[in-house]
């Protein structure tokens, strides 16, 4: 042997931890669990603290099967593109972030009379 080349032996390596890949699966939620709790999260509308305001103020309140009529709406003037809209309801009109599904403001029938509303690209009315 070439005196030149010396021969070193390499440390040896610890094991790795067995790991049970089937638990380890177990305790993750697969990818169709996920998602649909996402996607059933996305379609709540949230509220800004000053529409809990407006509307505790303005004595608004719209039932249950109202609020989701609402969200099944704007999540559908979401899919058509649409960013800010006005919801218009029997007794209220909410301007509303459907990018983000969350309420901005809340204003009686009465007061939505007399406002003009900006930047709005998209109106959901509702009976």
């Amino acid at each position: 042997m070439d005196p030149r080349v010396q021969w070193h032996s390499l440390p040896t390596l610890p094991k790795s931890p067995n790991v049970n890949t089937n638990e380890s699966h177990a305790k993750k939620k697969n990818f169709k669990e996920v998602f649909q709790t996402e996607l059933n999260n996305a379609t709540q509308l949230v509220f800004t603290k000053h529409a809990k305001n407006r509307m505790e103020s303005r004595g608004i309140s719209i039932d249950a099967n109202k609020w989701i009529e609402i969200e099944n709406k704007v999540v559908e003037a979401r899919k058509k593109g649409i960013k800010e809209s006005v919801v218009i309801t029997e007794d209220a009109t909410l301007l509303v972030n459907a990018q983000t599904h969350t309420i901005i403001t809340a204003l009686n029938r009465n007061e939505a009379k007399s406002q003009i509303f900006s930047n709005i690209n998209g109106t959901i009315l509702i009976d």
